[in-house]
């Protein structure tokens, strides 16, 4: 045998062995996967009207229908992804043949593995967070979801109810054409209990008269026994009228987590909801800002980790993949479980955010006040004073908002007047605002602190330190400000216009001058006379300015007092513009 042949046999040994060896491998691994138990996907059957929708092509090119396109069953998991979402609709598209391609969209390969209740693998350690990344739940430069595990510190201290296992839904439904919205609706109306969620996109070319944000989706779960949760098609679907029967149904407590987004972008498809609870601002009073979002909540009460890959996904693209179906859904039924984590476990405090849908708005007197409350940010108190001509009545101010503070029970809108207050600098109402040290809301707690802080009411420094110790981070927060704050030996800040006012007062015939020492509570300067400048070390010399002025400018393309009139135009250009000799004039040269 000669030296080449020799080669080319060991070669053809080496790759048969190669091959056997990759055989066994894989041998051993499709082994392994039969071990797991798989995930079961029910088949669409025409038993309604929303599963017998026709099939579209989504964006992996597998064949979805357009009313279920999500129909898969939830995996029991401790670790809910996109990526398993994705996996649930694999065995269905294997069984109608059709290849899928894939989705550059779904979560990344590193994702948590899935874990069914008859997988025989461990849980897999959460990997620790890479640079630029952070713990779930927590934000940047914020505190992590963990708790007082996490940070003993900064985190929340208090005890926390035990965690229970998250429920599981059998199919998510997707909802495009009014036949299955109006079934939707019939079926939803008979729950005590509606959980929802919006997505939406920012609207970048739009009118002037046109919203800043695009509704896209609804996701909706409720009290049927696990059996579906639901995503409503908003771009497919314009006319979402029938909805608004289920939203206004008083019989049925709307549940949101993070109430201020998803109605805003509600009332710009018309829909209202009444008789609301807002899960953010429970989870807020218990455990703190910080600790309030639906991921570190899912992680407190159920031990789950919400993946978020699909946050910033672009969600009015279309056809939606099975992916993003499953992750909009999620949140809804996750709402909707934290919903009942939370009642069965601090009844009391949910039923401080309840708004019923008959319930009356506040009796406050004074509608500027109530304007304000209203409105929010787009409104400052200051303006809704200088609007009610009240800027330099602080009398009134007074009255107005201690009656306010009896009449608002709700603790968001309490800890907004509270705020109210320190920014007019009614000192004559901090003994009304020391109860609220000791309110059951953290909301209430740190408002009250940091206006007692901002008011320099010594007097309640002794009601202040205790919350040094308090549970929330919000409020050892809040505390610590208003100690730092009543070390302090300047006075209360006063609103801008009332020390402009009390500084023209002071000084009516300076012409501006030392104004914004007067306002800022430095002492005055006097000008050296015949303009010396002043020696080395001395007092400096307050550079005049010119005074503010509250009346609108009037800006117009008439002629100036001083300019020629209009018709004259003429005379005008000669004016401005022509030499010492004036030439002819248009007219003697015609």
């Amino acid at each position: 045998m000669s030296e080449a042949s020799a080669d080319a046999g060991q070669g053809e040994r080496s790759k048969a062995s190669n091959e056997a060896s990759n055989e066994a491998s894989n041998e051993a691994s499709n082994k392994g996967m039969a071990d797991e138990q798989p995930v079961e996907v029910r088949e669409t059957a025409p038993a309604t009207p929303m599963q017998a929708a026709p099939t579209q092509e989504d964006a992996t090119g597998a064949s979805v229908s357009s009313a279920t396109a999500a129909d898969v069953a939830s995996p029991d998991t401790t670790d809910v992804t996109a990526t398993e979402a994705a996996t649930d609709v694999a065995p269905a598209v294997a069984a109608q043949g059709t290849q899928t391609a894939p989705d550059a969209t779904a979560a990344p390969t590193d994702a948590p593995p899935l874990q069914t209740a008859q997988s025989a693998q461990p849980a897999q350690p959460a990997q620790p967070a890479l640079a630029g990344q952070h713990e779930p739940g927590a934000r940047p430069g914020g505190h992590s979801a963990r708790g007082a595990q996490a940070s003993a510190d900064d985190g929340y201290r208090g005890p926390s109810a035990p965690q229970v296992p998250v429920p599981v839904w059998k199919r998510r439904l997707f909802i495009d054409r009014p036949a299955d919205l109006a079934a939707f609706v019939t079926e939803a109306c008979e729950a005590t209990a509606l959980a929802i969620d919006a997505e939406f996109t920012t609207n970048y070319r739009r009118g002037p008269n046109d919203p800043p944000h695009r509704l896209t989706l609804l996701q909706f779960a409720f009290d049927n026994d696990y059996r579906a949760s639901y995503v409503v098609d908003a771009l497919r679907l314009y006319d979402l009228s029938p909805l608004q029967e289920l939203l206004g149904r008083a019989a049925t407590l709307k549940l949101f987590h993070g109430i201020g987004a998803d109605t805003q972008v509600l009332a710009t498809r018309g829909l209202v909801a009444r008789g609301t609870l807002d899960l953010e601002a429970v989870s807020r009073s218990l455990f703190g800002s910080h600790e309030s979002g639906l991921q570190a909540m899912a992680q407190r009460a159920f031990g789950v980790r919400l993946d978020k890959s699909l946050q910033r996904a672009d969600w009015s693209r279309r056809p939606l993949t099975a992916a993003m179906v499953a992750y909009a859904a999620r949140d809804a039924e996750i709402t909707f479980a934290l919903a009942d984590w939370l009642t069965a476990n601090y009844p009391a405090q949910v039923a401080r955010y309840v708004v019923p849908a008959d319930e009356a708005p506040p009796a406050i007197a004074a509608s500027w006040v109530a304007a304000s409350l209203e409105r929010g940010r787009a409104y400052p108190i200051e303006d809704a004073v200088e609007d009610a001509g009240l800027t330099d009545d602080v009398a009134a101010q007074t009255v107005a908002l201690r009656q306010a503070l009896g009449a608002v029970q709700r603790p968001p809108q309490r800890a907004r007047l509270m705020r109210y207050i320190s920014d007019l600098a009614l000192t004559d109402l901090a003994p009304d605002l020391r109860p609220a040290l000791t309110a059951p809301t953290a909301e209430e707690r740190a408002g009250a602190a940091r206006a007692l802080g901002r008011l320099r009411d010594r007097a309640a420094e002794p009601l202040l330190r205790p919350l040094l110790d308090d549970p929330v981070p919000d409020v050892r927060q809040a505390a610590t400000l208003a100690l730092d704050n009543l070390k302090s030996d300047t006075p209360p800040r006063l609103p801008y216009r009332r020390a402009l006012g009390r500084a023209q007062d002071a000084h009516p015939a300076s012409d501006g001058a030392n104004l914004a020492n007067t306002i800022s509570g430095s002492p005055a300067t006097e000008t050296p006379p015949n303009g010396e400048r002043p020696a080395p070390g001395g007092p400096r010399r307050a550079t005049p300015t010119r005074p503010p002025t509250t009346a609108p400018r009037m800006w117009t393309t008439g002629p100036a007092d001083d300019e020629p009139p209009a018709d004259d135009w003429r005379a005008a250009l000669r004016a401005r513009f022509a030499p010492t000799t004036e030439p002819a004039s248009d007219d003697d040269q015609s």
